[in-house]
């Protein structure tokens, strides 16, 4: 059985949130990607503290699939250093899982 797992990265944006999704969706690289937010994002950068609204994006996709999901996110991204966190499935619906692994499959 494959592995699976879901994938979170953020932007700064509603319409930035929707074109990563889509687009790794269209590039076979994730089968499903969630949209959440606005949410508060609270961090340290350059040295300053921040707070944004950002917005989620949780992508479904498999282990083999993981280097060109994050490949696309790397390309696709305005931030110079793009949150990319993946998360493994430990357990999960036989059906959805195979959904996946279908809409992931490369060709």
């Amino acid at each position: 059985m494959a592995q699976y797992l879901t994938v979170l990265t953020t932007t700064d944006s509603a319409e930035k949130a929707q074109s990563l999704a889509a687009g790794a969706v269209e590039a076979r690289v994730a089968a499903c990607a969630q949209i959440e937010g606005p949410v508060t994002s609270v961090y340290r950068w350059d040295g300053a503290m921040q707070a944004d609204q950002e917005w989620r994006v949780l992508y479904k996709t498999t282990v083999e699939r993981y280097p060109a999901l994050e490949a696309h996110i790397r390309t696709a991204h305005d931030y110079d250093t793009p949150e990319i966190i993946a998360t493994p499935v430990t357990q999960g619906s036989a059906d959805y899982l195979a959904w996946v692994s279908a809409e992931t499959t490369e060709g």
